[in-house]
């Protein structure tokens, strides 16, 4: 009898002791430059519709159900999807703009698991009418799902579709 409480006991030791180790926080982010003016670029960036156009989840499931809510470019408008396990379903909402600088949504996932985050896309000149665009996002890991982010690597993961997702949209403007 003892043995299996002392079982237990070390089990949910083990628990709290990896809840409290693990990262509370993610962000990820990539960027690249792109051979255009800044205004141009942000220009084209502040649409969440041109989205389709360059991001890697949307070529994951072409077929994927859209809905969008409100005027794109302005604070406020919704971008819904509803697609397959690649992409999941969830909404993207603009939350802020800067002009000529960042757009910063919130993303809420819905499926395959719930979760926040909030994304930000900006933009800087770097010279020569040259634009260098960071996109990324970034939230917290709440208990107990952190203990899960000591065996996934977010920015390994999903770095890889903003590096891929980057180059589309480098190639579009470009072009």
């Amino acid at each position: 009898m003892y043995i299996v409480l002392y079982v237990i006991l070390a089990i949910v030791v083990l628990f709290i002791l990896l809840a409290l180790i693990a990262p509370k926080k993610y962000q990820v982010n990539r960027s690249i430059v792109i051979n255009k003016p800044l205004p141009e670029v942000f220009q084209y960036l502040k649409y969440i519709k041109n989205q389709d156009n360059w991001s890697p989840w949307k070529k994951k499931d072409p077929d994927m159900k859209q809905e969008f809510v409100g005027n794109d470019g302005d604070v406020g408008f919704i971008a819904k999807w509803d697609g397959n396990k690649d992409v999941g379903l969830g909404e993207q909402e603009i939350t802020h703009i800067v002009e000529n600088d960042r757009v910063e949504a919130r993303l809420r996932f819905f499926k395959p698991w719930k979760s926040e985050s909030d994304a930000v896309t900006s933009v800087e000149t770097v010279g020569n009418g040259k634009t260098k665009v960071t996109w990324g996002f970034s939230g917290i890991n709440k208990i107990p799902t952190n203990i899960f982010m000591l065996l996934y690597n977010v920015d390994k993961h999903v770095g890889k579709d903003f590096e891929e997702g980057l180059a589309s949209l480098k190639e579009i403007l470009e072009h």
